[in-house]
């Protein structure tokens, strides 16, 4: 009897990470919701008043193609992925290149990095970031006993990440090129790769951004900004001070939901980069840790899920699975710092959660490849084919 009771207690494995699903659908939720209260005003001066949930019915129309994708890509073992990584990421570099064309790539604010496709959008370097996750977990998979030497197994993917930085830089995509440079980076430390040759490369990337902030007037000048935007609120300092305003509006619990006054043109890119700041306005101190606790909870499981991964020897999948969660998390860190007069202003979006449909549509597939990690975890767990 005791027996039976205590085998009645335990825990049924369910066929997917449940705190990884529910992290996720809260995110897009609240992206959702946030998207709608901050781009009411610029929907209706742009559209007018019947129209002012065009930004909400575009992302809801992103997310749906976005989850749709997603239950599509769940389907495909990783072992495909594997297989067609090396093609996936020449399609995607293509696409960085046909974007720089002129006629096909579409510029706004001074930055060509979309390539129009009649009723939306292309972003390539999106989609950019997580094929350089998986081209980096098959190579480094590929030349595990080389990651040591410097011209047989360091060298080419150094290369491979000059060429994809260079392409961001042209047009100019600087957080992308920040991103993608760090997610290789990553999956090369997790790998294995060499401590000095790695801390090398850092060294030298270092001195070249360095390098990339001086050259360019437009990066200088956010980098002042940044250090004292009250120097020159209605110039250069003028979106981070606006970002600052809305969080010292925000104190504790919010002005509440559809209160916001950053948002009411004052607060450029509301509804994209800046959300965050109209979500700590509206929801206060609260709302956004409640926003960093949902972020923190889906970035652990991706490393739970990768760490399984491993022991259950399959390194691929450890490396995609913990690249997942490095970029979901830089990005994420990178924002939120922005919008906190943290970090430097960059066009990055919050993963999940700013409006964008390219950005939200990789978020998505990303997400889907992460749970195949985990279902095939399961499925080794319990003696099963993948």
């Amino acid at each position: 009897m005791i027996y039976q009771a205590n085998n009645q207690k335990q825990r049924v494995m369910t066929d997917y990470d449940q705190a990884l699903v529910w992290s996720t659908l809260l995110l897009l939720s609240i992206g959702l919701i946030m998207i709608y209260s901050a781009s009411i005003a610029i929907a209706e001066a742009q559209f007018g008043a019947e129209r002012a949930t065009h930004y909400l019915l575009r992302h809801g129309i992103y997310l749906g193609v976005g989850l749709l994708l997603g239950f599509i890509t769940f389907q495909v073992p990783m072992q495909i992925w594997q297989r067609y990584t090396v093609y996936l990421f020449m399609a995607s570099a293509s696409l960085l290149v046909l974007v720089l064309v002129p006629g096909i790539g579409h510029e706004v604010n001074g930055s060509q990095r979309w390539i129009p496709l009649y009723v939306v959008n292309l972003q390539p370097s999106e989609f950019m970031k997580f094929f350089m996750i998986l081209y980096a977990a098959d190579y480094v998979n590929r030349k595990a006993a080389d990651l040591n030497y410097l011209l047989k197994g360091f060298l080419p993917i150094t290369i491979v990440m000059a060429i994809v930085g260079f392409l961001l830089l042209l047009e100019p995509d600087f957080g992308s090129f920040f991103v993608v440079t760090t997610l290789a980076m990553s999956i090369l430390f997790l790998g294995g790769v060499s401590l000095k040759i790695f801390i090398g490369l850092i060294s030298i990337l270092a001195v070249g951004l360095y390098g990339l902030i001086l050259s360019s007037p437009y990066r200088l000048d956010r980098v002042v900004a940044f250090m004292d935007p009250w120097a020159d609120p209605y110039g250069k300092g003028y979106q981070l001070s606006h970002a600052l305003i809305a969080f010292g509006r925000g104190e504790w619990l919010g002005v509440g939901l559809g209160g916001s006054v950053e948002k009411l043109f004052y607060l450029p890119e509301a509804h994209t980069d800046f959300l965050l700041s109209v979500l700590a306005e509206e929801l206060g101190f609260v709302g956004v840790v409640a926003v960093i606790i949902l972020f923190i909870w889906l970035i652990t499981r991706a490393f739970i899920i990768g760490r399984l991964a491993a022991k259950l020897e399959a390194p691929f999948s450890a490396l995609v699975a913990q690249g997942i969660g490095i970029w979901i998390g830089i990005q994420a860190l990178i924002n939120m710092g922005v919008n906190m007069g943290v970090l430097p202003t960059k066009g990055l979006t919050l993963p999940l959660l700013s409006f964008g449909g390219s950005s939200i549509t990789a978020n998505c597939i990303a997400l889907a490849v992460l749970l195949r990690i985990d279902w095939e975890n399961r499925q080794r767990l319990r003696g099963l084919p993948v």
